[in-house]
C-alpha cells in the first residue's frame, strides 16, 4: 500500500484551489438516479469513494464516466434497484442509492454499508423515514429490501439531524405522491446544494439550511446540468495546516459562510483569518493559543470532520485544550498516533484533554480513518524531522491527491509505493 512520506518543519506558503466537496458530490450522483437521460455534474474530485458510487451506476446499468473534473451520467439505461454488495462494502455513502432507487423502481436490495471505523452509524433514521413514505422494509441475514408501489408524503421528524437520513428521505419523496415535511433535519450545506440540483431536475423542495424541510412530489424529474459546491473540510484541512505549520496561505474557490464555526476556532487561537468572496487567507507567525473548550456537533457548530485536524493545532498551543466529540464515539483513534509524534494527550471517555508542546517530531504513523488521515499529515508538516504516514488509501476517500495539494503550498511530501520500490530494487 502506498504511503505518504512528509520532511517538516516548513511554513506552508501560496495559493491553491479547492475541489469540489465530496459529501455533495456522492448523494448528487445517487440523485441522478432519479432522472432518465444525461446529465453533467462539474466540480467532481477524484477520490475512491467517487470512483466507488461511479463502479455502482454502471453496475446498475447507467453509463457514467468521469473526465477532468466532470461525471458524465446517463441513467437512462439503468435496470436494476440491487446495489452489488462488494461495492457497497466499501464506501458508507452507497446508502445514498436507497431513496433513488426506490423512488424510479418501487424496491431496492442494499448491503449493511461500509466505510470509515469512526464509531456506529445505524441506518435506522434512513429506513424508519423511507417507511414513513410507504416502504415495507423487510431484513434476512446482512440484506435489506424496500419495496413500495407508490411512495406517499407525509410528515417526519428525525430523532438526530442526520445528514444521511435527510437527503435519502428528500431523494425519495421528491417523486412521491403529495408533501412530505422533515422536521430536525439536517442543515449542512451539502443538503442545500442536493436541493439545488433536485430543483434544477425539476422537484419541488424548499427549506434546505432550515431545520425544516419541505418536498412536494413531482410525476417526474429531467436531467440537468450542474456544479458541486466546494468542499469546506478540504478547505478547513488546509486553513488549519497552515496556522499550525506558522505559514501564511490563500485559498480560492471557498465559500467563507460554510466555515465560520472553524473561522472562531483559529481566532481564539491567535491566527488571522480574512475573506474575500470566495477566497480565504489564514496567516499564523506564532505559536497557537489554548482554546479552551470545543464542542463537536451537527452543522452549523463545529464539524466532527475537523475534529481530529484542529486536535494537532492545539497539541503545538500554549496551554490546555478541551476537545468534546458528541458525534461519533470511535473518532479518537488518531491520539495514539499523535502522542508517538510527542503530543501529550489523554481522553476520558468522549473528552480529549490537549496539553500543548513546543514542537512535535516525526514519525510512522497509521491513518485509521479519513480524517484522521489528514490530521497526520498536517502534523507531519508541522513536526521536526521525517513522518511516514501509512495506509492512506482512507485518505484518498476524501482528498484529491492530498500530497499535491501541500506540495503546491511548499510542503515537503511525496507518495512512495513499497510494492514499486521492491520491484525496482529486485
Amino acid at each position: 500500500m502506498d504511503k505518504l512520506v512528509i520532511e517538516g518543519g516548513r511554513p506552508l506558503s501560496g495559493s491553491i484551489r479547492i475541489h469540489g466537496a465530496k459529501n455533495a458530490a456522492l448523494p448528487i450522483m445517487a440523485a441522478s438516479l432519479l432522472a432518465e437521460g444525461k446529465m453533467q455534474l462539474r466540480n467532481v474530485p477524484r477520490l475512491l469513494d467517487i470512483d466507488v458510487m461511479l463502479g455502482i451506476l454502471n453496475r446498475l446499468g447507467c453509463t457514467a464516466s468521469h473526465r477532468d473534473d466532470t461525471i458524465i451520467v446517463d441513467s437512462g439505461g439503468a435496470d436494476s434497484s440491487h446495489v452489488p454488495e462488494d461495492l457497497m462494502k466499501q464506501m458508507r455513502s452507497s446508502i445514498f442509492l436507497m431513496g433513488p432507487l426506490l423512488a424510479r423502481f418501487g424496491e431496492v436490495c442494499i448491503y449493511q454499508p461500509g466505510g470509515c471505523a469512526i464509531g456506529e452509524r445505524k441506518i435506522d433514521l434512513h429506513l424508519r423515514g423511507l417507511q414513513a413514505l410507504g416502504a415495507v422494509i423487510e431484513e434476512n441475514d446482512h440484506q435489506i429490501w424496500c419495496r413500495a408501489g407508490k411512495l406517499r408524503g407525509n410528515d417526519i421528524h428525525l430523532d438526530f439531524p442526520s445528514v444521511g437520513a435527510t437527503e435519502n428521505i428528500m431523494m425519495a419523496a421528491a417523486l412521491a405522491e403529495g408533501t412530505t415535511v422533515i422536521t430536525n433535519a439536517a442543515r449542512e450545506p451539502e443538503i442545500q446544494d442536493l436541493q439545488h440540483f433536485l430543483v434544477a431536475m425539476g422537484a419541488d423542495v424548499i427549506g434546505a439550511g432550515t431545520d425544516t424541510i419541505t418536498i412536494r412530489g413531482v410525476d417526474s424529474l429531467a436531467p440537468c446540468d450542474y456544479e458541486i459546491i466546494p468542499d469546506r473540510i478540504v478547505a478547513g484541512t488546509a486553513l488549519i495546516a497552515a496556522a499550525a505549520t506558522r505559514g501564511t496561505v490563500t485559498l480560492t474557490h471557498c465559500n467563507p459562510a460554510h466555515l465560520t464555526s472553524l473561522f472562531h476556532v483559529l481566532r481564539r487561537a491567535g491566527v488571522q483569518i480574512g475573506t474575500c468572496d470566495d477566497i480565504i487567507t489564514v496567516s499564523s507567525s506564532g505559536r497557537p493559543k489554548a482554546v479552551e473548550r470545543i464542542v463537536t456537533s451537527p452543522y452549523p457548530s463545529f464539524p466532527t470532520d475537523l475534529q481530529s485536524q484542529v486536535m494537532v493545532l492545539l497539541s503545538l498551543a500554549d496551554g490546555l485544550s478541551l476537545m468534546k466529540e458528541t458525534v461519533f464515539e470511535g473518532r479518537f483513534k488518531h491520539v495514539d498516533e499523535l502522542v508517538r509524534m510527542g503530543a501529550d494527550i489523554s481522553v476520558d471517555l468522549n473528552s480529549a484533554f490537549i496539553r500543548g508542546v513546543p514542537r512535535l517530531y516525526g514519525a510512522t504513523v497509521e491513518a485509521t480513518d479519513l480524517r484522521a488521515g489528514a490530521a497526520l499529515v498536517i502534523a507531519g508538516l508541522a513536526a521536526q524531522g521525517r513522518t511516514v504516514v501509512e495506509q492512506i488509501h482512507h485518505i484518498d476517500r476524501g482528498y484529491d491527491r492530498i500530497e499535491l495539494m501541500f506540495q503546491r503550498l511548499g510542503g515537503v511530501m511525496y507518495r512512495e509505493n513499497p510494492a514499486l520500490k521492491q520491484l525496482d530494487l529486485a
